[in-house]
């Protein structure tokens, strides 16, 4: 199968390429406007594979989509905008990526009859105290960036009520691995306390997550692109679930730092106090996660450790700039 991969050169696109090339016989084409968080770095060890090419275009844009699309027999959109602090400082660049982008990939979908797939986020379903969402939860977003991902996903939707065209949408939780661009938490804590920085923890660090492995979340979305029933909605929850405060302490103890590098600083608002996400749907599909949460934290942060030229241009550049207006301190 040719597919068409939108937003490739990000984080979990990146990782979903590497993974489908090595595993299956895809021929892939990337689309990607290369924004600060999608990195030609990203596709070093696989840039020359003869399956694989690359088309430099935003997905809000028709004329891109038509350039990469020739050929395609699917598309799995994981273009957007992701982080929720950039998304309330700038909600008009989540508006064009994740609605307007998505609009125009189901139209491009819709003319050649294409199969659609639609990654999505725990965010859309909001906070809960207690169990867990599941796919017939109702959508609560709380941020411009999971309003416009919620909106996105009802867009998704009604294509395949409306035009019934072969849809289908992964939720996915919190995902952390290699390739993650450090304004996320794992990744700034984890380089932030190599470098012997502050540690910014939000309010008071209780909030809870629930932490999928990235080339797991991949697995997933391949398996429901090629299993997934038509118009269904497949969440993808993680094995484990950790405060934030638990998973700073154990990125702590695996780089050879101690607390007094922590710094507690002004929640963020809105910010949502629990994600968990039930996946006996996708697990009744075929799909299991294969990484618990510390086995995966401890290969993710050695990552980090033997890459410095991966993240060195990073800390270096505008991100620094960006990390002083967010948190109000410098990095070292």
């Amino acid at each position: 199968m040719k597919l068409l991969v939108c937003g490739g050169a990000g984080f979990i696109g990146s990782n979903f390429v590497r993974e489908r090339l090595a595993c299956t016989d895809d021929e892939i084409v990337v689309l990607d406007k290369l924004t600060y968080a999608g990195r030609r770095e990203n596709f070093h060890d696989f840039a020359d594979d003869p399956r694989f090419s690359f088309v430099h275009g935003p997905i809000e844009d028709p004329d891109a989509v038509e350039r990469a699309i020739d050929g395609a027999g699917a598309i799995v959109n994981f273009a957007a905008e992701t982080h929720v602090d950039r998304s309330i400082a700038e909600p008009d660049a989540f508006v064009r990526t994740n609605a307007q982008g998505t609009y125009v990939l189901l139209e491009a979908a819709r003319k050649r009859d294409l199969r659609y797939l639609q990654v999505s986020t725990d965010e859309v379903y909001g906070s809960i105290a207690e169990g867990s969402f599941t796919e017939q939860s109702p959508l609560d977003p709380s941020s411009p960036y999971s309003a416009t991902k919620a909106g996105a996903d009802l867009l998704v939707s009604s294509y395949f009520q409306t035009f019934g065209l072969e849809t289908v949408i992964c939720r996915g939780s919190n995902n952390y691995g290699p390739y993650q661009y450090p304004e996320k938490l794992i990744p700034l804590i984890v380089l932030n306390a190599l470098h012997g920085d502050r540690l910014p923890v939000y309010g008071d660090g209780l909030q809870v997550r629930n932490w999928l492995y990235v080339v797991d979340f991949g697995r997933a979305i391949g398996h429901v692109l090629e299993h997934g029933t038509p118009g269904e909605v497949y969440n993808v929850g993680g094995p484990d679930e950790c405060t934030n405060l638990e998973v700073i302490h154990r990125i702590l103890e695996l780089t050879g730092r101690d607390e007094t590098l922590l710094d507690h600083v002004t929640d963020r608002l809105g910010h949502d106090r629990r994600y968990s996400l039930s996946s006996s749907k996708v697990r009744e599909l075929g799909w299991t996660p294969l990484t618990r949460f510390a086995e995966g934290l401890d290969q993710t942060v050695a990552w980090y450790r033997e890459n410095a030229w991966w993240w060195e241009s990073v800390r270096s550049g505008a991100y620094r700039e960006y990390y002083q207006r967010q948190y109000g301190s410098s990095l070292g």
